[in-house]
């Protein structure tokens, strides 16, 4: 017989009993991350399932060049991470040694913008380029920050928040919320920034991270469907969080280094040590779907999967799930539940890693002499030929203390990320000659192209859904901090302590809790 339906979302008045089972769909940093603030809230004694079909680590991928493992995405960690910094310190981590390397945007004829080993000669370049954008871009990202910095002392205190919307308007109010529907242009003209600013420095950031465009100034704050001849424009709040926790280097912030930092080992180490940590059951198999039933008053969801041995199911108290649910990512299925989970609308952006080792072709970049070349890392405009968004000479994830990045006339392995797989004669543009490729394409990360409504956290009763904080923006720590959230939302809820679920004026409440 069919189990009796519960509305979505609702909130059950029986008093709570403890947790027993929870399930976690995906291994990825979202769902490691989730897990350990589970436990941490819940108790050691929930008995924690993670579902995984792949390895651990999901997008924290590495690959292996003459037996030194390399990060293909994922590599930078902004030193104001404070979940990933915890979870560092938690895991007996240790950051990696930074080896130094200057950076330069290629508009494919030429270099528009080179960073030098002089601080104050990139102040005036920057300065003689752009004027003072880069100093109106640096307060306005300051600003943003200091309020962005207010989720830790709300998670702090356990306030949790049961939409995208709430929560990034407990941090700035409706601007906030506003940033995931403008453009990037739209925002940055605003402030005082120039045109060819956005175009050389903000359009080459964003190209290198997620392959995307600023081309159309106000197309992201429009309603409707896009035209698919326009190329989509990443919302601000993106473009926020990857100043923020991506690229905060020298060339964009006037001189900020070291404020990156990476794993020593690979990031992915974060991922198998919170897992470890927790003591979680990792299962490898692939979730096809949920359907909810009832126990005692209470929801009850059987996860549904697939794996080497066939398929499977298990009953939980409590679900979060962490992989994807846009049609294009997944054919997850969900049943019993009324009204209906429906899709979530929206596309992903394609991503290929190629990780190349070989001798960089320097002649294209305007140096005959390879001996001459300067740069490790070299970012992109957003020009119709360019065949490329992004590349560098990346290290391995273990660097030993005699460790030196290599001469540009050797073979050094080249990390370079495009929109379409490099054929041959790309290649060859690319370098002069190369031992190696690794590819590696994924559907990475949402089309940032402005959409009507934000997906929701809360699926059902005790059923979670973290990966729609990535259409707000994506990166190491939103995503933490999403779990974080998840974890807190779910205690909150479970107790039923909804003074700790969508407040108003938190940082006047915060205060006075001090």
């Amino acid at each position: 017989s069919r189990a009796p339906l519960l509305s979505r979302g609702s909130l059950l008045t029986r008093p709570p009993s403890p947790l027993s089972a929870a399930a976690v769909v995906g291994a990825g940093l979202g769902g490691s991350a989730v897990a350990y603030f589970l436990q941490q809230h819940f108790g050691p004694q929930v008995q924690l399932d993670v579902y995984e079909p792949a390895g651990v680590g999901g997008r924290l991928a590495t690959v292996t060049v003459n037996k030194q493992q390399y990060e293909s995405r994922g590599a930078s960690i902004h030193a104001l991470s404070l979940h990933m910094q915890d979870f560092v310190k938690i895991l007996g981590l240790k950051h990696r040694r930074e080896v130094a390397g200057k950076s330069a945007i290629f508009s494919g004829e030429h270099f528009v913008l080179e960073e030098t080993d002089w601080y104050l000669l990139n102040l005036f370049r920057l300065w003689w380029h752009y004027g003072i954008s880069f100093l109106r871009l640096q307060m306005w990202v300051e600003e943003v920050m200091e309020k962005f910095m207010r989720i830790y002392k709300y998670q702090a205190h356990g306030y949790a928040f049961s939409s995208l919307e709430e929560l990034l308007r407990s941090l700035g109010g409706d601007a906030f919320v506003n940033m995931t529907q403008r453009s990037v242009a739209e925002s940055l003209l605003e402030v005082g920034v120039t045109q060819r600013f956005v175009d050389d420095v903000i359009a080459a950031v964003l190209r290198s991270s997620y392959g995307q465009s600023v081309m159309v100034p106000a197309f992201a704050g429009q309603t409707g469907t896009p035209s698919p001849l326009l190329p989509s424009v990443p919302s601000t709040s993106m473009l926020l969080t990857t100043l923020l926790f991506l690229f905060p280097g020298a060339m964009l912030l006037a001189g900020a280094q070291g404020s990156t930092w990476a794993v020593e080992g690979g990031n992915k180490l974060v991922c198998s040590g919170l897992l470890k940590l927790t003591k979680a059951n990792i299962i490898t198999a692939r979730v096809t779907g949920v359907s909810l039933h009832s126990s005692e008053g209470r929801a009850l969801y059987q996860v549904h999967y697939e794996g080497s041995e066939g398929q499977g199911s298990a009953f939980y108290d409590m679900v979060v799930v962490t992989t994807p649910l846009h049609p294009s990512r997944s054919n997850f299925t969900f049943e019993n539940f009324e009204p209906p989970i429906a899709n979530f609308p929206g596309a992903f952006q394609p991503s290929v890693t190629s990780v190349v080792h070989g001798y960089l072709n320097s002649s294209y970049f305007g140096f005959p002499d390879p001996k001459l070349f300067p740069f490790a890392s070299i970012l992109t405009t957003d020009t119709p030929d360019l065949f490329f968004n992004a590349m560098d000479n990346i290290c391995p994830v273990n660097i030993s203390a005699a460790f030196r990045r290599k001469q540009p006339q050797e073979a050094a392995v080249w990390r370079v990320l495009s929109q379409q797989p490099l054929d041959k004669q790309q290649l060859k543009t690319l370098f002069r000659s190369y031992y190696s490729v690794q590819v590696t394409e994924w559907q990475a990360y949402p089309r940032y192209d402005a959409t009507k409504s934000l997906p929701p956290i809360v699926l059902h009763e005790n059923l979670f859904y973290l990966s729609g904080v990535e259409w707000v923006a994506s990166s190491m720590e939103m995503i933490a901090v999403a779990a974080k959230n998840v974890a807190l939302l779910a205690y909150n809820r479970w107790h039923q302590d909804l003074e700790k679920i969508d407040q108003k004026d938190l940082m006047h409440k915060v205060k006075t809790e001090l």
